[in-house]
């Protein structure tokens, strides 16, 4: 038997498809499909469209599994390459042997390297790919033509010697280290806390718009104030300046975001404070706009005035996407001391999106635990001489029944989350004004690692000259908090106007003692089997009256047994089930079919429910094994409660539960305690086994079929295709575990029959638009229809789908169809609105749709159903679309406007922040975007080991957890129908957003619109 998979290619692989293409068979459509992508890509943000475009049509795609060397130092380069995906480390040997040489950085996403092939000196560096990467390769031919016909696009681009420092330096390479020093001693780096002073026309011109419309508005705001005997004149109140702009536009949504937009204007010195602090506060302190420095300042014309109503808004959209980097660098520049709780928490929750942190947790902490084993291990033995009353690693403070028989002793921690929310509070800000300005000479002994916010910097070696280039998010000088190893490399900015994040070696290894002092790990026979990490409690007062704030142990590792033995024990029984025990135990439950499946967990929880003590009074063993019990039954009332239906699917669960119920109800004939446990056990179990043994379910499920329409599918007759996944089952096989795009089939058929096996005509979309019938119904009525739909099939999502999705849904045996289908509808939605506008040939009409299709994103948002808003405004975007210079032409401004502010909220800077400001203040219910909610768990899966040491990463599996649990969040409240649309009978327009018809193929979107509008010349 063959399951194929008759689809048209994934977006995903379109492009790739296009780049294996020969250059000279590349057609105009392949090339828009390359330039969609690569325009994303950061290396490629600040290149020319036009160099861009010719970069489309000569360079080739590789993929590269991790370990493989690219070029070794020394060899003659003959191509130029662009990181896409994965990273690759950076290698210098200082002799002619490869064996010795030290990898002095990491090329992450966005980062360029190989410009030597211009003029043909040997490679500086070996390039190995430290994890399975794409790259963007340019032949050397290609690379000199390029650099010929755009050398003023590129000077700026690429490393010295090819590239210009913009401060007009020249010098081709380092200086002989013997000869002359890299910068003179006399010459002063900028102040890390100094702010700019010369504003820029754009930041100059939004003061003038904002000072004008206050003046305009709430002329009473600025004038002369008196404080303490001294009148300063024409100034504005902090609060009362935050309160204006609260009022002034939607796009505002909290005092903070005002304080980081006003702080923009500080930092460019549009707006300053009376007596020059050097940064906004929301209080009663005096700010001036800089127009009113001087006496006698104009008031606003009639002219400026309607110029300020018109431009007020781009303005505030403006602010509002510079704002949380200028807030975030007003708190970074706060002396560490002076840092409040709410801007650590603002640090931390930046620290978690920054890609030179991503893995601390992994690759990193090993690079940490090598370097400093040593001199932990001297700090340890140096503990064991302390006086006992100082030794809290050493205490046994947990409920374990064996502490006795195991050993402990405090190593290097795994905790990266705690690393990070400590090193918020010694992260400090460093900026510097000129290119060419270095941080720190080779040979230099190491005291910071950097981390990179804006700008860029080259890494520089002694007779070798640049050998790479790092860019935001990158970092390096790691190596000098775990080791007094001298500087490998020089640092030297390649750009004005660049900012880091810097952390002192002496902070950086006081958070290692003090994590390390809070870590504790249980050792049996000499191995590790739990790492546990003392954390603050709360607050809360003991039963004493003791009002030191209570701690508590969390499992930062272990293996699956002392994980369980650990939360059983932990389980506080005087709480009622409905009260939330602890989220930890919750993370468990969602997180233990990756670690510890039901054929594992059923088993363990019977031994721990039969559990006898073996030592103590007989009274002792008695409440040992009563309270066993009921913590084993409040677990697994737990687990059955979260688990549900899908525990039907499986037998070990079904008999385990059935066989977990008659060993209670016989306890419970003799042990009181156990019966008001009983009613609770006993419902949840018949209603599972019920539910198993109804007729439709007596029989092992082959096969499933899902079907988004409201008609059952028909047999129609195949037609010849090309595009199609085989799979062949084996003889054991029960399913195939593949996702349909939204075209795509599934077909079945024996072996020999698949030649002939072809798409379907339907597969191909529709031919002639809709315009004529959606055109009639109203925006608000599509958008509640899209709503209410998208929540049928976001509430059927069961968070272990997106467990599942995760760590691939193959190693679990288990569907995802509920959350295919939601991911589905959100592609499908998007590729309506490029449908619909590329089947429009008439120019007139394709501008009427964008506004109704813009109208109708309004009105989701408005509804709180952001999937649906994201998947029309990336719809808009589509290449297909974006590129129709004439209809977006024709476009009202108000349209333009609305169109500009939904885009900014697809801002993918700082890991989507706009989004994340705007969906933290709503209120559930409501539909997240979630593509990016699976990016974010990915992101966690892929950066953090599942295992270490053989030991389970359970902080891994609670970041997981976390996120998963927003969705119960969002669905915490039910979806209230709008009633003035409830009580509309909106069956045609509810048949419609139900059965959407679409061309899913990119490439042929991208040939209907050259047909509607060819390209210029």
């Amino acid at each position: 038997m063959v399951a194929a998979h008759a689809a048209h290619s994934s977006s995903s692989a379109e492009w790739i498809a296009c780049l294996d293409k020969r250059p000279l068979e590349r057609s105009s459509e392949d090339v828009d499909i390359i330039f969609t992508r690569l325009k994303e890509v950061k290396a490629f943000e600040k290149f020319h469209p036009n160099l861009l475009h010719q970069i489309c049509l000569c360079g080739y795609y590789e993929n590269l599994e991790k370990g493989i060397t690219l070029f070794r130092q020394g060899d003659i380069g003959t191509n130029w390459y662009a990181v896409l995906a994965g990273s690759l480390d950076v290698k210098v040997s200082e002799t002619s042997s490869h064996q010795d040489a030290v990898t002095i950085c990491t090329l992450g996403i966005g980062t360029a390297f190989g410009e030597s092939i211009l003029d043909n000196t040997p490679r500086h560096a070996t390039i190995v790919t430290r994890e399975s990467s794409e790259l963007l390769r340019i032949e050397q031919k290609d690379f000199k033509a390029l650099w010929e016909k755009y050398r003023q696009y590129m000077a700026g681009l690429l490393a010295p010697p090819y590239g210009v420092m913009e401060t007009g330096s020249n010098n081709d390479r380092i200086p002989d280290k013997e000869n002359t020093p890299l910068i003179e001693p006399h010459v002063p780096l900028r102040p890390a806390n100094t702010i700019t002073k010369v504003p820029s026309e754009k930041i100059l011109k939004a003061g003038k718009i904002l000072r004008n419309a206050i003046l305009s508005r709430a002329p009473h705001m600025i004038r002369d104030r008196k404080y303490h005997l001294k009148t300063y004149r024409q100034c504005c109140v902090g609060t009362e300046l935050v309160d204006w702009m609260m009022q002034q536009t939607p796009c505002v949504h909290s005092r903070t975001q005002a304080v980081g937009m006003w702080q923009v204007l500080l930092e460019d010195g549009v707006l300053n404070h009376v007596d020059q602090e050097h940064h906004f506060q929301d209080k009663y302190l005096f700010y001036r706009f800089l127009d009113d420095e001087h006496e006698d300042a104009p008031l606003p014309t009639e002219e400026e005035k309607k110029e300020c109503d018109e431009e007020l808004q781009d303005t505030m959209l403006l602010l509002s996407q510079m704002g949380p980097d200028a807030h975030m660098r007003m708190i970074l520049r706060k002396p560490p001391g002076q840092r409040t709780v709410d801007d650590l928490e603002i640090i931390y929750e930046e620290l978690l999106h920054i890609k030179a942190l991503s893995h601390l947790s992994t690759t990193y902490q090993y690079l940490l635990v090598s370097a400093v084993g040593d001199k932990l291990r001297s700090l340890l033995r140096a503990a064991r001489h302390l006086p006992s009353s100082t030794q809290e690693g050493f205490k046994s403070p947990l409920p374990y029944n064996n502490w006795r028989q195991a050993s402990f002793t405090c190593l290097p921690p795994l905790a990266p989350l705690r690393v990070k929310r400590e090193l918020a509070g010694v992260l400090i800000f460093e900026s510097h004004a000129k290119g060419g300005t270095v941080l720190f000479n080779q040979g230099e002994e190491g005291t910071s690692w950097y981390i990179i916010l804006k700008g860029s910097v080259n890494v520089v070696i002694y007779g070798k000259g640049v050998v790479c280039t790092l860019h935001e998010g990158d970092d390096f000088g790691k190596l000098a908090l775990v080791n007094d190893a001298p500087r490998a490399a020089s640092i030297v900015l390649r750009e004005d106007n660049c900012h880091f994040l810097r952390v002192d070696k002496e902070d950086f290894n006081r958070i290692l003692r003090d994590v390390e002092a809070n870590t504790v790990r249980l050792k049996e026979h000499d191995q590790d089997v739990l790492v546990l990490e003392k954390v603050p409690a709360g607050n809360r007062a003991s039963n004493q009256g003791n009002s030191q704030p209570q701690q508590k142990y969390t499992v930062m590792s272990g293996t699956p047994e002392k994980i369980l033995e650990h939360f059983l024990e932990t389980i506080r029984l005087e709480a009622s089930l409905n009260e939330a025990t602890d989220s930890v135990l919750n993370d468990f439950i969602m997180m233990h079919c990756v670690f510890m499946p039901n054929t594992q967990l059923c088993p363990a929880l019977v031994a721990h429910y039969h559990a006898q003590a073996s030592q103590g009074t007989e009274q002792e063993k008695m409440d040992y094994a009563l309270n066993n019990k009921r913590r084993v039954i409040r677990l697994v009332l737990q687990w059955a409660a979260m688990y549900g239906d899908l525990l039907q699917e499986d037998d070990v669960s079904m008999a385990f539960l059935e066989e977990f119920y008659v060993s209670v109800s016989d306890d419970a004939r003799m042990i009181a305690a156990l019966k008001e446990q009983l009613p609770e056990l006993e419902k949840i179990v018949k209603q599972i086994s019920e539910d198993a043994k109804a007729p439709q379910k007596k029989h092992k499920v082959l096969l499933q079929q899902f079907n988004t329409g409201d008609e059952r599918a028909q047999k129609r007759q195949p037609i010849r295709g090309s595009d199609e996944e085989k799979v062949v089952l084996k003889p054991n096989d029960v399913s195939v575990f593949t996702t349909l795009t939204i075209n795509g089939r599934l077909f079945a058929c024996p072996r020999e029959q698949f030649d002939s096996l072809t798409p379907l005509p339907e597969q191909e979309g529709p031919t002639v638009g809709t315009v004529g019938t959606f055109e009639l119904m109203s925006s608000k009525d599509l958008a509640y229809q899209m709503t209410i739909y998208d929540w049928e099939l976001f509430n059927c999502v069961h968070e272990l789908e997106l467990i599942y999705h995760t760590f691939g849904r193959h190693n679990f045996k288990k569907t995802t169809a509920n959350l295919d289908l939601f991911l589905r509808r959100f592609n499908e939605i998007q590729f309506w609105v490029v449908t619909e506008i590329c089947l429009c040939s008439q120019l007139s009409k394709r501008v009427q749709l964008l506004k109704k299709f813009i109208k109708i994103a309004a009105h989701c948002k408005e509804y709180k159903n952001l999937n649906s808003f994201f998947a029309i405004v990336m719809g808009l975007s589509n290449v297909a679309v974006s590129r129709l210079a004439l209809t977006w032409e024709k476009l009202p401004s108000k349209f333009k406007k609305f169109y500009a502010e939904f885009e900014s909220l697809m801002d993918p800077s700082r890991n989507h922040r706009a989004y994340r400001l705007t969906i933290a203040k709503l209120e559930p219910p409501l539909i997240p975007f979630m593509p990016l909610l699976i990016k974010d768990m990915t992101f966690t899966h892929e950066g953090n080991k599942t295992f270490i040491d053989n030991l389970v990463n359970f902080e891994k599996m609670r970041m997981i957890a976390n996120t998963a649990r927003t969705v119960r969040y969002y669905r915490s409240q039910p979806f209230n129908p709008d009633a003035a649309q409830a009580n509309k009978n909106h069956q045609d327009v509810r048949s419609y957003v139900r059965q959407l018809n679409v061309i899913d193929n990119q490439r042929t979107l991208s040939q209907m619109s050259h047909r509607l509008e060819p390209r210029r010349p």
